[in-house]
């Protein structure tokens, strides 16, 4: 049996690959910074500080995994643009890079759209200029530059997904669907810039999906990680709005959009369907029913990030 050691596993995209792991087949070894979860049949938690390289040693000299599915980073929102951890993650994921090599067969990490140049707005592998502008993008660049050639030295089979815009349910309540959806629930009024810039959403199981669909594929290099549906934000916004016939309480253009806010940023998703073989289950009505859905049962107090 195939064995993947997940980082990241209890958080927001992490935390929806533990049941689709399981279902291909896996013996799955989730990885958490804090107490883990109980253990139960199907997953195996371990608490690991991912940033001290002798407990990363240690758990995959335990686990000796063949599949390495690596979500972890510093991603408090407002603060991972610019973060000095960011170069920490870069060094801790080399150490785990290293030690998996001993014996694993696939690894995918998690990139971001934050590589590109967003003055070109259509994002395509191996065509868009890569030109990231933060230390954020910089640092995950850097780390798929390094993993692309130590993964050709050392015959590893390696894959880079770029996440582009996700939302669902455990979102951080600061970011844009989950503070609009909160607001309105509460009869406040929902603060947003004009929303005339163009994004790719994509929910948050799908994209989970992806990840567990590009683990499980051959496909190398780096891959788009969208829906390849892309809209405006304030169509986003107000379709939350219509849902909970709150359409009055939107605020367009209380905030001002940020100089540094491309109009356009979306991705290309041809590798993910033809050499992976995805494509996204929920469109952006059932997304969002089930993402007001969960937001609802958290009685209005939002959630843990």
């Amino acid at each position: 049996m195939s064995r993947v050691l997940i980082t990241g596993a209890s958080g927001f995209v992490g935390r929806h690959c533990l049941p689709l792991l399981t279902l291909r087949g896996y013996e799955v070894h989730a990885v958490c910074s804090k107490r883990p979860a109980p253990e139960s049949a199907a997953i195996r938690w371990h608490q690991v500080d991912l940033l001290d390289s002798k407990q990363v040693a240690n758990v995959v000299s335990e686990v000796r995994p063949t599949h390495l599915l690596h979500l972890a980073w510093c991603t408090a929102p407002g603060e991972y643009w610019t973060s000095p951890e960011n170069v920490r993650w870069v060094q801790a994921s080399l150490e785990l890079l290293q030690s998996f090599a001993q014996g694993g067969e696939r690894v995918v990490m998690a990139g971001t759209c934050a590589e590109y140049s967003w003055k070109h707005g259509w994002c395509s592998e191996g065509v868009t200029p890569i030109e990231p502008a933060t230390l954020y993008g910089i640092c995950k660049n850097s780390l798929q530059t390094i993993l692309t050639a130590f993964a050709e030295r050392r015959g590893l089979s390696a894959g880079w997904g770029r996440l582009f815009f996700v939302y669902g349910p455990h979102e951080h309540r600061d970011r844009l669907v989950p503070s609009v959806i909160c607001s309105l629930l509460k009869g406040r009024e929902a603060r947003c810039t004009m929303g005339n810039q163009v994004r790719d959403f994509c929910y948050v199981e799908d994209v989970a999906e992806a990840f567990v669909a590009l683990l499980d594929s051959p496909a190398t290099g780096s891959i788009n990680v969208a829906s390849g549906r892309p809209l405006m934000v304030k169509d986003l916004v107000y379709a939350i709005a219509d849902k909970l016939n709150r359409r009055e309480l939107v605020h367009l253009g209380a905030l001002p959009t940020s100089l540094d806010d491309p109009p356009l940023l979306i991705a290309d998703v041809r590798r993910l369907g033809d050499e992976v073989g995805w494509s996204p289950r929920y469109d952006l009505d059932a997304g969002l029913d089930r993402t007001i859905r969960w937001w609802r049962a958290q009685s209005g107090d939002g959630a843990r990030p």
